[in-house]
């Protein structure tokens, strides 16, 4: 009797371990652009998710947008509201991926259906910054020669700068971030050229920076610095797994700041890039504190301004979107509307 259960016991454990005996790691897909500065901005939350789950595996996916493959005419002009994320959402659409990297002001404060921001990650600076042309070095762009050419792919930074420095001319210059310091460097065409400080920071590229460009010379836009990670509204999983990433001051800023846009644009109907706005904390002279304990109750609608953040205290999110809207109430009340009709129709008439 004890041989054979030995026997029995030899034949079991001399069976070979197969593949599919073998654990598997859930494998993550990430959606992102092919630009460089888009590899690192991913490549930077997928390191931090790669660390807060090392029990998880993660595959980047990158592919190009309308925005990346139009570049002969200024964004402006083109007419399409999600120029740099509706080929990554048609992704996550079709399930091929889980989640999608973006710059935060690329995303449109109302997003389309099934979708939502499901982190958004700690700013860097939020500000523009003047690259110069190397016989330029040294300058500022108030003391750049008459009628020195300034490039820019962006109709808020050209308005504001054009009136500001009135002396320079502003002209589109279109391409990634490589391609715009090569064509400032190489051709002689541009005396300088306007870019996001955080974009030149995350690529390695501060020295380029000749001169930061401060609320006073030209407003930034909505989101700038900050990247946003766009889910699935009904995946609740991934919905957790990334919402760890949430970094409060940076939420309750853009959360007040795309509000701003949001009413500002939807009380005056514009459907065009209006993305400009002084921090909501500074502008407004109010500080939204987050409180260390709070307990929410359940939500059927968690979005503010296509930002889900459950693990974010409600009402600190509820009033970085009222101080927003109470921003964008002032300066309508002020006359805004009749200006962004004047530019609206400017525009399209161009």
């Amino acid at each position: 009797m004890s041989g054979n259960g030995n026997a029995a016991a030899t034949e079991v454990s001399s069976e070979p371990v197969t593949e599919e005996d073998t654990p598997k790691m859930r494998v993550i897909r990430v959606g992102t652009r092919k630009s460089q500065l888009a590899r690192i901005q991913t490549d930077s939350v997928v390191a931090t998710l790669k660390a807060l789950y090392p029990g998880l595996q993660f595959e980047i996916i990158a592919m190009s947008t309308t925005g990346d493959k139009i570049l002969d005419t200024a964004l402006s002009k083109i007419g399409e509201k999600s120029l740099f994320t509706k080929e990554l959402e048609h992704a996550l659409e079709r399930n091929e991926v889980d989640l999608v990297v973006h710059s935060l002001k690329d995303l449109p404060t109302v997003l389309p259906p099934g979708f939502t921001i499901g982190a958004v990650c700690k700013r860097e600076s939020p500000y523009d910054a003047v690259v110069f042309h190397p016989k330029f070095v040294g300058k500022t762009l108030e003391t750049l020669p008459e009628k020195s050419v300034v490039g820019t792919s962006s109709l808020r930074r050209a308005a504001q700068l054009q009136r500001k420095f009135p002396h320079l001319e502003f002209k589109s210059i279109r391409g990634n971030l490589n391609t715009r310091l090569q064509k400032l460097d190489e051709l002689q065409e541009f005396s300088a050229i306007i870019l996001a400080a955080a974009g030149l920071q995350r690529m390695g590229w501060q020295n380029r920076v000749g001169q930061i460009l401060h609320p006073e010379e030209c407003m930034y836009a909505v989101g700038q610095g900050a990247l946003g990670v766009e889910v699935r509204a009904k995946d609740q999983d991934i919905l957790d797994l990334v919402g760890v990433l949430h970094d409060p001051e940076t939420l309750l800023r853009c959360i007040a700041e795309r509000s701003f846009l949001r009413h500002l644009l939807y009380l005056t109907g514009g459907v065009w890039s209006l993305n400009g706005a002084e921090t909501m904390q500074d502008t407004m002279q109010t500080t939204i504190h987050v409180p260390v304990q709070h307990e929410d109750g359940p939500e059927d609608d968690p979005q503010l301004v296509g930002i889900t953040a459950r693990n974010i205290p409600r009402q600190p999110q509820l009033a970085a979107e009222n101080l927003g809207i109470s921003l964008a109430t002032l300066l309508l009340n002020k006359g805004a509307k009749n200006i962004l009709d004047v530019a609206r129709q400017l525009n399209e008439a161009h």
